[in-house]
Parts: structure tokens; sequence; C-alpha cells
């Protein structure tokens, strides 16, 4: 278990968007100014659900809908997966993609409330071998700020944030180990893990 204050910095900013890693294609058409764009919008929209005054239940919905707009969700659900992904069944794969994408919603969502005033701020961007990194810094109240890189690639078709590294860790390495553990508990079934997501959280 990290110390508070880390988990409460990467849980804020994996809210904000989902990370992984993974190779992907080239993204020739993706620009700096796109990948900037994006994730700037990608956090505007994540503060206004944090200063909406909604409910938490109405909160999340409004985050799962940020996290499948501004995040690629496929291409996540499957690196936290890791190694099993390449046994399961198609619909194997669907299954688990929405159980993980309701997981992390869930898991992510419910910590808003905790960073009402949190600021991040684009910096600017750079290549990083064949996508955008997009540089910024994060100011959570009470605390001093901290460097958080988001990778940007176009490989699903338009712009979406695939990585998210704070403070020089990869926030969803640790997600996937978190997910190899708990599949490693089932015995190595996805269905069962599936399961179990539905309702983790």
């Amino acid at each position: 278990m990290e110390p508070n204050n880390s988990l409460n910095r990467r849980t804020f900013v994996a809210g904000v968007a989902a990370a992984t890693t993974v190779s992907v294609t080239p993204a020739f058409a993706l620009s700096g100014g796109q990948a900037e764009l994006l994730v700037s919008s990608a956090v505007n929209d994540i503060n206004k659900i944090i200063a909406s005054g909604k409910s938490q239940s109405a909160m999340l919905r409004d985050f799962d809908r940020v996290f499948g707009r501004y995040a690629d969700v496929n291409i996540i659900a499957l690196t936290t997966l890791g190694a099993a992904r390449r046994s399961a069944s198609k619909a194997e794969i669907r299954a688990y993609t929405a159980a993980f994408r309701g997981y992390f919603t869930r898991k992510y969502g419910r910590r808003f409330n905790e960073f009402v005033g949190g600021e991040i701020a684009v910096k600017g961007s750079r290549k990083s071998k064949s996508n955008i990194e997009v540089l910024s810094t994060a100011k959570l109240r009470g605390r001093s700020p901290f460097n958080v890189n988001w990778l940007v690639s176009d490989r699903s078709g338009s712009p979406k944030i695939f990585n998210i590294i704070i403070e020089g860790v990869n926030t969803l390495t640790s997600e996937r180990a978190e997910i190899g553990a708990m599949l490693d508990r089932r015995g190595g079934s996805v269905a069962q893990l599936t399961a179990d997501l539905k309702k983790a959280g």
C-alpha cells in the first residue's frame, strides 16, 4: 500500500484520465497542439465535475462519460489484463473491458470530493517516440506542485490519452499489477475476474 499522500496524488490525476503502458502505431498526423488541447479539455471537464456539487452517483456517471471520451478504454483494459488477453475469447475481452471501465470509474471517481480546488496546468508538449507527451504541473491544496506527463496517441482514429506518468511513476503500471494479482487469486479465470470487477472499486 502506498503512503496516503502519494496515493492521493495519483488517484486525483488518474481520475482525470486513464493510463497504461503499451506499444502503439505511429501517430503521424497528431500534433503537439492537438494533444495539449485533449489533455486541457479532459482536465477542464473533470474540474467541472468536481465543482458541480452533484451527488456521488451523478458524478460517477459524468466521470464515466469523460473516461470514455478522452481515454483509449480498449487499450487500457487490454494492457491491465496483461498476458491473459492472449488466451481470452473475444466475448471475454468485451465483458472484461466493460467491467474494467466500471471498476475504474468507481475506484477513482469516488475520490473527487477530496480534491475540490485542485488544479492541473498544461505547460507544453514534446514528441515521445511515435506519440506526443503533454507536460503539466498539478497543484493540490496543501501540497507542493508536482509534474504530470500524459502520453497521447491517435491509434484509435482520434487523439486519446493512453498513458500518464506522475512524478516519474506510471500510474496504471500499479493498476496492471493489481489486476494481475486479482487474476492470479482467481486461478487465471478472466470470467471470474470480470464478475468480481463488476462489484469492485
